[in-house]
């Protein structure tokens, strides 16, 4: 009897060792798309260390261990219950640096507790207080312009005297897209080094990147409103709110913030003539209570960053990603990727 109790004992112990170590310390990822190719590919198991900005205590605590959104072994039931939520609060709070590559909680998973919601990752190029702005693909904060990752793709127009295969293209270490429609037309995805090994080959035509009209609204970038015709290519300016800036309402620019006052910082708001009312008091200003930044996938036009759903809050954040364990594809390891630093 003292042996089965023994072993309970040793096995609740490491139970919670590895439920307090899963919370607040570290965890393990798997990549599940291409937004961050080729810095990260789908199918790279990464370590994302939860202490790099500080440990963000428990937001919904009655969670079954070691779950995220569903019990493991009853499709489509929750883990969780949230009728129990306590305040965001982070331990030994430390600062995002810019181009960190960060995971966090999607902001618009919208049916699960801050906590719960699926997990992205992408780089974090803009912090709070910078002024952001993108124009013809290249990143500019506070008017300098960002270097961009040397990993980074886009997408480019290709036309060939001859169809090519998928083998060739591995040679170039492209794997994402194919013919447009038309014989010998092509729309592919690739870095710099790619497009430059490419453009001198006798069977390239012609190859230049993927142009957007300036002013062409997309009605799918945030913040989905013809007062800013922003577009994948061209966006901003735009200043990322900072906890305790004091913004100015008007307008145009409460598209800007209706979310974050609404919902990241849970106020009611209205719009009436005389200004906006935010929670029952009339008032023309707005102070943000928490900071906010601006993430990007290094698959910059195949990456659904903040150009899509806005600003990231900062309780949303998990963690830094720092190594890559290893990698698979096609059940095959990609023994070059194990252990590698992510930059």
């Amino acid at each position: 009897m003292k042996t089965i109790k023994d072993w309970i004992r040793a096995l609740l112990f490491a139970l919670i060792t590895v439920m307090v170590i899963k919370a607040f310390f570290f965890e393990v990822f798997t990549i599940p798309s291409s937004s961050m190719e080729k810095t990260l590919l789908p199918g790279d198991l990464i370590f994302v260390n939860k202490t790099s900005y500080g440990l963000r205590s428990p937001i919904t605590p009655l969670t079954f261990p070691l779950t995220h959104q569903h019990l493991p072994w009853v499709e489509g039931v929750k883990s969780f219950l949230d009728f129990i939520q306590l305040p965001y609060y982070r331990f030994f709070a430390d600062t995002i640096q810019r181009n960190d590559v960060v995971v966090f909680n999607y902001p618009f998973d919208s049916d699960y507790p801050v906590d719960h919601r699926s997990y992205y990752i992408k780089r974090c190029i803009g912090l709070p207080g910078d002024v952001l702005k993108i124009d013809n693909k290249k990143v500019y904060i506070n008017n300098q312009e960002l270097e961009q990752p040397k990993l980074a793709q886009f997408n480019y127009k290709v036309i060939t005297t001859n169809p090519i295969t998928k083998d060739t293209l591995m040679i170039y270490n492209i794997t994402e897209g194919g013919l447009d429609g038309l014989e010998n037309h092509w729309e592919l995805t690739m870095t710099d080094t790619a497009y430059h090994q490419l453009k001198s080959k006798d069977f390239i035509y012609s190859i230049k990147k993927i142009e957007v009209e300036p002013n062409a609204f997309a009605d799918y970038i945030f913040p989905y409103h013809q007062s800013y015709l922003w577009n994948i290519d061209y966006f901003g300016e735009v200043v990322i709110p900072k906890k305790g800036t004091i913004v100015k309402l008007d307008s145009n620019n409460i598209h800007l913030y209706r979310r974050i006052i609404e919902v990241y910082e849970e106020n009611t708001l209205e719009e009436t003539k005389q200004g906006f009312v935010i929670n029952g008091d009339l008032t023309s200003t707005y102070q943000f209570k928490m900071d906010y930044y601006f993430m990007m996938g290094d698959n910059r036009h195949n990456s659904a960053d903040s150009r899509f759903w806005g600003f990231l809050p900062e309780d949303h954040i998990v963690g830094k990603a720092q190594t890559i364990l290893f990698s698979m594809d096609n059940e095959k390891y990609k023994w070059d990727r194990m252990f590698k630093t992510i930059e």
